[in-house]
């Protein structure tokens, strides 16, 4: 079973996907992480989702993805967060795992309104020295500063308005996606502005009834 967590930044589909993947032993990739680690040594990938907020080409990304999972030659098992963001990615996943004898099972789409989203993101903060991301309001640091001593920092693209432009990038191209598994009954959209041990029950209920 391969299952796929979808949801605006902020929506906490980061914290159920780890969540789950625990839960179940599942492999855990998060891709926002994933590029944050390459844009450490490669200065063309930290300008275009560090400084600009914006997301990779479709193939680039796939080709990335693909590498993972061919270097760990699985194929099931896995807990996807943030990959497919675009119908291009995931008929790319769909067909590799085709051919791997796999599929997306499922894919739960977390949904917060843009208030919260804002709200969220306006008091995230990233710790400097390990890479830790911290929230003021959801999931605040030990202190002021990272458990690892590390102090916190603001992305440049966590302004209110850098945050609304990259919520309408992010709906202009991950809806037809949305609409797209809806049409394929894997989808199954969840409240994310409750309590995180109530989503997460939630969630575990719903992958129950897919058999797992």
């Amino acid at each position: 079973m391969n299952v796929l967590f979808l949801g605006p930044q902020g929506s906490g589909k980061g914290t159920q996907a780890q969540k789950l993947s625990k839960k179940l032993e599942f492999v855990y990739f998060e891709a926002g992480d994933f590029l944050r680690n390459l844009a450490k040594t490669d200065e063309r990938i930290n300008e275009t989702i560090n400084n600009k907020g914006r997301l990779m080409p479709d193939q680039e990304m796939f080709d990335y993805i693909a590498g993972f999972l061919q270097e760990r030659n699985v194929y099931e098992g896995i807990v996807f967060d943030g990959f497919p963001r675009s119908v291009t990615q995931y008929e790319l996943l769909k067909k590799l795992l085709g051919e791997k004898n796999s599929k997306i099972d499922l894919a739960i789409y977390l949904d917060i309104s843009e208030g919260e989203t804002i709200r969220r993101l306006s008091a995230r903060r990233i710790c400097s020295r390990c890479g830790t991301i911290w929230n003021l309001i959801t999931n605040p640091p030990p202190k002021e500063a990272c458990s690892c001593g590390g102090s916190l920092e603001q992305r440049p693209d966590d302004t209110p308005e850098a945050i609304k432009e990259r919520l309408n990038l992010y709906h202009s191209i991950t809806q037809p996606l949305v609409e797209l598994m809806v049409k394929e009954k894997i989808l199954r959209k969840i409240d994310g502005e409750r309590p995180i041990e109530v989503i997460f029950n939630e969630i575990l209920e719903i992958v129950r009834a897919y058999g797992k």
